[in-house]
This record gives structure tokens, sequence and C-alpha cells, in this order.
């Protein structure tokens, strides 16, 4: 019997529709269009780098994914918001040294494409570059029959952004006495689902909405906040929950962690999984996506900035020398 590549499961038509689709569906101005020489369609893109005004430009690049956070949109036959989970969790982590996104590329696999899934993924990817401010230039759709279920798909995302090194933030510029501001959550966002999927097994239809809410874009806040001139450092909080925030504290240097209240969907974890507020706050964000150590006199105006951007803010501490990364004492009790 004779056999060729689509009999075999691999449908080039289809990934060239998929392609034209999202190159015709592209609209001709976006974020730094002005700065694109090729995009979509080839096989590398061309990227002009815009340095002006800065004295030792430097790119900035970030990789993720959205783990198996995947499960539930499949479950529920839904990727609408996986895209923005892919963006967000690869802008937010460039966006920690204080830098200006450029471009996004993703890679997306499947057993056998489903255009109208894949046109469900790329809108809403699409979407969160452009709120993000960086431009879509290219990727990968690749197609591999029986590696994936059917249905199913994999997903990565690369970010780049660029930073002038003399105001790049970090660890180099955090001081004692500085304030820790921690910043809301728009949920979940885009870890720890391999627990929360156990956890809401039973009754994973009722927290539907919750449980696919879309990983928060703190593109314009960050932004907005460097214009304080009082950011020492960001950090985004993804995997490991808080034991993130360290990444940006200075060897010599900790914090004793406040308490804040959590929203009520991590209530319902630490109720159904029985982990004590330890276990809870170095597996999942507790209700705080983002975090920005600042210099206490731009206090007042940073709090204002993260409200009008539709954020909640937490006082988490303030940095010391006297412990030494975060100290938990105030969190010790198991409920």
């Amino acid at each position: 019997m004779a056999i060729d590549y689509k009999k075999a499961g691999v449908d080039i038509e289809a990934g060239d529709r998929l392609v034209s689709w999202l190159k015709e569906t592209t609209p001709k101005s976006f974020s730094h269009s002005d700065k694109i020489v090729s995009g979509i369609g080839g096989f590398a893109s061309l990227f002009k780098i815009p340095f002006q005004g800065m004295k030792s430009p430097c790119l900035v690049s970030g990789t993720d994914g959205v783990g198996t956070k995947l499960k539930v949109a499949f479950h529920f036959q839904d990727c609408s918001t996986i895209g923005q989970d892919l963006v967000a969790m690869c802008v937010n982590d460039i966006l920690t040294v204080g830098a200006e996104p450029l471009f996004f590329l993703d890679y997306y696999a499947t057993g056998k494409l489903n255009l109208e899934h894949a046109k469900s993924f790329l809108t809403g990817l699409r979407k969160a570059c452009e709120e993000s401010g960086c431009a879509l230039v290219g990727g990968e759709t690749a197609e591999m029959p029986g590696f994936y279920s059917k249905d199913e798909f994999d997903c990565a995302g690369f970010a780049v952004g660029i930073v002038d090194q003399e105001k790049a933030l970090g660890p180099h510029r955090v001081q004692e006495g500085d304030i820790v501001l921690g910043v809301s959550s728009s949920g979940f966002h885009s870890n720890g689902y391999s627990l929360l999927r156990k956890v809401f097994e039973k009754d994973m239809d009722e927290w539907r909405d919750e449980l696919l809410k879309p990983t928060a874009l703190y593109t314009t806040l960050a932004k907005n906040l460097l214009t304080t001139e009082g950011v020492r450092a960001f950090a985004h909080i993804t995997g490991g929950g808080v034991e993130n925030i360290p990444r940006v504290f200075p060897q010599d240097m900790g914090l004793i962690l406040n308490r804040w209240e959590w929203p009520l969907a991590f209530k319902e974890v630490q109720q159904r999984s029985e982990m004590s507020n330890l276990q809870m706050l170095e597996t999942l964000n507790c209700g705080i996506g983002w975090v920005a150590i600042i210099n206490p006199k731009t206090l007042a105006s940073a709090k204002t900035m993260i409200k009008k951007s539709g954020f909640e803010s937490f006082d988490l501490g303030v940095m010391s020398r006297e412990v030494k990364g975060v100290d938990y004492r105030l969190w010790m009790e198991t409920t």
C-alpha cells in the first residue's frame, strides 16, 4: 500500500493554512512593527535593535512553558487563555531586570494539527504580545503523530527584550531598609497544576473559571514603576512560590515575611490538601504574582501606581541584614 507524509499523520497543508491565517490576520501596525525586517513565514526573523540613548544596551532573553495547566485546558476543550499564560510566563521574567520587551516566538507541538485549537491559542498569544508591547515575529508548529494524545499539544515561548546595563535592576541595587511590596496575582497563574488537578479532580467543573484564569501581565505596571526611579529589583513569583523573592536579594540580606490574606481559592487548596502555611508558600503564589523592592521614599507613589494598574499591593517586609533569605517566623502556624 502506498503511503505518504499525510497518510503517516502529518498534514503540511494544514500547517501552511495556519501560517497564512496568522499572517493575514496580523494587523499592519502592532508593537515594534517598524523594527521588523522579516517575520512570520520565513526560516528566521530579522529585528532591528533599538538602542538610541543607551550607553550599554543588553539583550535580555527568557523562555518558559505553561506546564500541566494544559491538561486543564484539554479537559475543558478551551485553549483561549493558554496563549496569554505562555507570553506572561516569559515576558514577566525578562521584566524583572527592567527590560523593555521587544519580540516573542512560540513553539507549538501536537500529534495532529487542530486548526481551531491552534487559532484559539494563537489569538490569545498575539493579544497578550500586544498588551505586553512586544512583537510576535515567528515561531514553530510541529506535527508529530503518535507522540501526543488526540487533541493535545505542548507549547513553549521565547521572549527577548533590551535594557541599558547601567539601569538594569537586581540584587546589586537593593539596600537595607528597602520596602518589599507584593503585587496581587490573577489566580494560580501557571504553576502548581500537578497538585491543583489532584486537589480539584472530583469537582473540576465547578472551579473551571478559577483554574483557567490566565497569568497576569505585569508589563504596564513594571514600566510605570520604573518611572519612579526608586525601584531596586523585581521578582516574578512562579514555581516555588515566595522562594523566588531571594533570587533578587543580596547575599547578606533578607526579610521577615509579613502575613497577608490569601484569596479564597488558595484557602480552599490548603483546606483540601492539608498543607502547612510553609508548604503552601513554597508551592503556590498564594495571591502574589509579582514583587517590587523599592526605596521607602517612593512607597506612596508605588502603591498608587499598583492600584491604578488594577492590582492590590501587600507590605511583605523590610530588607534587613539581621536575617538571610526569607524568614517565615510569622507564618509558622500550620493553619
